[in-house]
């Protein structure tokens, strides 16, 4: 894959979980809540899914922070690959497959832009010298 191309990907990528992780923040309280009920009759926990409500946000807007400087690039998306996982596992439970070929084709682009990762060479990981 050539640098450009891993750019447009990476941007791509962390364009979309910042735009997540950005517009949740300002109403986190209204965002956990609808979560939280969308999880009410699934088997996990009222517990588990209220901290993950409020932490997801901010999860989704520093790794697409991260990846659209290209700053600590592996690191944030194997956290990225971490957060879609546990999403993924989520909308199975809950039965919303109209959700899951989005995960899906996130988690796709999270490992192949890992498995390219020499490619990026438009980053601040390569400036910095960080890689």
């Amino acid at each position: 894959m050539n640098t450009t191309s891993y750019l447009l990907l990476r941007l791509a990528i962390g364009a979309s979980m910042f735009g997540h992780g950005l517009v949740r923040i300002p109403k986190l309280q209204s965002f956990s809540t609808w979560l939280a009920g969308t999880f009410e009759k699934s088997i996990l926990p009222r517990e588990l899914v209220t901290p993950f409500s409020y932490a997801l946000p901010f999860a989704e807007f520093l790794v697409g922070f991260l990846l659209l400087i290209g700053l600590y690039t592996e690191k944030s998306l194997i956290a990225g690959g971490i957060v879609m996982l546990l999403l993924i596992f989520g909308t199975t439970l809950i039965e919303n497959w109209e959700a899951l070929p989005s995960q899906l084709i996130h988690i796709v682009l999270f490992a192949l832009l890992l498995q390219f990762l020499s490619s990026n060479g438009w980053s601040l990981d390569t400036y910095l010298s960080l890689k």
